[in-house]
C-alpha cells in the first residue's frame, strides 16, 4: 500500500511523524507487502514488549531524501532503543502523520535481544543499491 500512497501524497517521508515499532518473535499474524497499518500487528498482539519499552515505538530520526542517477532513496539516522530488555523478530516503520499507515517491514531473521541495555537498528548504506526504501 506503500507504493501507491505514496504516489497519491499521503506520504512526506521528510517532514511527517514517522515511527518505528518492535515486532515480537513467532508472531500470530503475518507481516510484509499486505502490512498497511501499525493497527494491524497491535490487532493481533504482535507488538513485542518489554522492560523501557513503549508501546507504539519510538520516531525515526533524520530523515534523508536522496537521488542517484535514477533512483531515489531515504536514509534514517540508526535508531536506538535504550535500556530495555526486549525481544524482537522485526520491526515497522509506520506514518503516524497519516493514521498510521504503514510504509516497510522488516524481518530480522532471527530473534534479537537486549538484557538491561541498548537495542540498536542499523540502517544500510544510504545509496542506489542498499537505502532502506529505494524507487528506480
Amino acid at each position: 500500500s506503500f507504493k501507491q500512497e505514496l504516489l497519491g501524497g499521503v506520504h512526506d517521508l521528510d517532514t511527517h511523524t514517522l515511527k518505528i515499532m518492535l515486532i515480537k518473535p513467532s508472531p500470530t499474524g503475518s507481516y510484509g507487502a499486505s502490512t498497511t497499518n501499525y493497527s494491524t500487528v497491535t490487532g493481533n498482539s504482535d507488538e513485542a514488549s518489554g522492560t523501557g519499552y513503549s508501546a507504539g515505538g519510538q520516531n525515526l530520526d533524520s530523515a534523508s531524501i536522496s537521488l542517484s542517477g535514477s533512483t531515489a532513496f531515504v536514509d534514517f539516522a540508526d535508531e536506538t532503543f535504550s535500556t530495555l530488555t526486549i525481544s524482537a523478530a522485526g520491526a515497522l516503520i509506520y506514518n503516524a502523520s497519516q493514521s498510521n499507515k504503514a510504509i516497510a517491514v522488516f524481518n530480522f531473521g532471527s530473534t534479537v535481544t537486549a538484557t538491561n541495555g541498548d537495542f540498536t537498528i542499523v540502517f544500510p548504506t544510504a545509496d542506489a543499491s542498499n537505502a532502506v526504501i529505494r524507487i528506480t
